[in-house]
């Protein structure tokens, strides 16, 4: 099988007739072999006739990103040599109305060749920006057109996804406006939370090599992770939540900023994070901060706003290992929307967000200085923002508002809104999804095989335009992982919300059901971007009719 030449003959000729051209034999996903199917092409006449049922409004939102090397601030006079979008962290935000055509001019100055992926957004899969699946990676030097109708309103955001460059500085947020708003609110803030060490510790990059050397495990004291102990008997948050009126409470780590584990040699490994909200081990990297819009705690972001007004507040998680427990001191949130869609409206104290998540909130500002904090759920660290609306001293960077021990709604007990939820039926087609792997030898992986993004194409979950899809997720790991889907929005269960990103913690399985719709080739991977890039990747495929 010569899967490297069926790949190329893909890239060669977007829009031509499609991959899969060659008869060799290859597995289905599931460990059989057949011979591989016929898949649709990326820029084949199926996307480009999906595409044009989009256009709606015939407005064009162009903007341009600079990929690019340099010092970026991210204040206390704590400056990092690191990647992003124009010098700015996050990068500048990308705002345009549902119907909208994006045309983003990508120019690459960095070292080595990137892309930009437009996470949650059901697009054209040809500008999905997962080379080499849906492109050429944009080489050095190089540049390219990203162009794509944004049909569906909410609160997304854009990375690259060529290795660990998420872990840098390379994000930014990306609103979709409805232009037939329901929510009603007087004003917006946008928060982008993130796990820092580039420029610090040394880069993702070293962090993913030192990661997959693996750990020994064979210590007594260990866990099956070679991390830690037992879990407590945790069974995943997603299936305790499904059980009505579940909410999710836990005492709130104390520690400073740098996170557990910061005394040891190793500047990469974190040992020692636990969370029963993660259903035990909590991340596998040390960070040395935690930020909010690129800010550390000692000179946090400050949103000036005034009292007795509703705010919304779109959240999003940027990082690249870490859950965060977020709260705004003095205040109770109203969970709007998960991964941009609407929900029925549900009262919080905190949420839990894992890394590519989303959630908008809606909260009435009192009067006086408040912290927003983002707890590194089981790292002993946080980050910290500012809402300013009277006189008053800001809190210290320590502070840990008592809110964080609060409601948590876990995403399964949340509902959505009337004309979210999917109409009823069958599955017609149903991908069981095992989640292996492990710290030990960091291999990390789908059914037991690691992805081989040259090799993408040799093993893909296959579905037809017009099925109803299910995805089981099955993890039989000891860490919690953020599973994503490129190009679609399933629903958690019988009625649960509609997301793109859901945390699967250990020993739990979570159905996930979407409609094929969006033809194309698409990722479904872990969205720890060391876990990700280490093999827990697959490739969801509609096979040519």
């Amino acid at each position: 099988m010569n899967t490297l030449n069926r790949r190329s003959v893909l890239l060669a000729g977007l829009g031509a007739a499609g991959a899969g051209l060659l008869t060799a034999c290859s597995g289905d996903g599931q460990g059989s072999a057949r011979p591989a199917p016929t898949l649709l092409s990326p820029s084949g006449p199926a996307v480009a006739a999906t595409e044009e049922k989009r256009r709606q409004s015939g407005r064009e939102h162009h903007v341009r990103l600079t990929a690019t090397a340099g010092t970026v601030d991210l204040g206390a006079g704590k400056a990092v040599r690191t990647w992003s979008f124009d010098g700015a962290l996050p990068g500048k935000e990308i705002r345009l109305t549902a119907g909208d055509t994006l045309v983003a001019d990508l120019a690459n100055h960095l070292p080595q060749s990137t892309s930009v992926h437009w996470h949650g957004l059901a697009l054209r899969n040809d500008m999905d920006g997962v080379p080499p699946v849906t492109q050429r990676a944009v080489a050095a030097g190089g540049s390219f057109t990203y162009r794509f109708v944004a049909e569906t309103p909410g609160t997304y955001w854009f990375h690259p996804h060529v290795g660990v460059q998420l872990d840098r500085g390379l994000y930014g947020p990306l609103i979709v406006e409805d232009p037939h708003e329901p929510l009603r609110y007087d004003d917006e803030w946008v928060v982008v939370l993130d796990d820092w060490l580039d420029g610090v510790t040394g880069t993702p990059d070293q962090a993913l090599a030192a990661l997959q050397r693996g750990m020994d495990h064979g210590s007594s004291s260990h866990g099956g992770n070679g991390k830690t102990g037992a879990h407590g008997g945790m069974d995943g948050m997603q299936g305790m939540a499904g059980m009505p009126g579940m909410d999710m409470k836990a005492g709130t780590d104390m520690g400073a900023e740098g996170g557990m584990g910061a005394g040891m040699d190793d500047p990469f490994m974190l040992m020692g994070a636990t969370s029963p909200l993660l259903g035990g081990d909590a991340g596998d990297v040390k960070y040395p901060h935690y930020l909010i819009n690129g800010r550390v705690p000692a000179a946090p972001a400050t949103y000036q706003g005034k009292p007795g007004r509703k705010l919304r507040l779109r959240i999003i998680n940027a990082g690249g290992d870490t859950a965060f427990r977020i709260a705004l001191g003095g205040h109770r949130l109203t969970v709007t929307h998960a991964d941009g869609y609407p929900l029925a409206h549900e009262p919080a104290d905190a949420l839990l967000i894992g890394p590519g998540e989303r959630y908008d909130a809606l909260v009435t500002l009192g009067d006086g200085v408040f912290p927003l904090v983002a707890l590194a759920e089981g790292k002993g660290a946080a980050g910290l923002a500012l809402v300013r609306t009277g006189s008053g001293r800001a809190p210290s960077a320590a502070v840990r508002p008592g809110e964080l021990n609060g409601r948590i709604p876990t995403a399964a007990a949340l509902q959505p809104a009337e004309g979210v939820r999917l109409k009823a039926r069958q599955p017609d087609v149903t991908h069981r999804i095992k989640l292996t792997g492990g710290m030990a030898k960091y291999d990390w992986a789908l059914n037991g095989r690691r992805f081989d993004m040259n090799d993408a194409d040799a093993h893909p979950f296959t579905v037809e335009g017009g099925q109803r899809v299910r995805l089981e997720f099955v993890n039989s790991t000891d860490m919690w992982h953020p599973m994503h889907l490129h190009g679609h929005t399933y629903q958690l269960g019988a009625n649960g919300p509609r997301k793109d990103t859901v945390v699967v913690l250990p020993g739990a399985t979570v159905a996930c059901d979407f409609d094929a719709d969006n033809p194309g080739q698409w990722l479904i991977h872990c969205h720890n971007a060391y876990h990700g890039e280490s093999g827990m990747m697959g490739l969801l495929a509609y096979r040519a009719s």
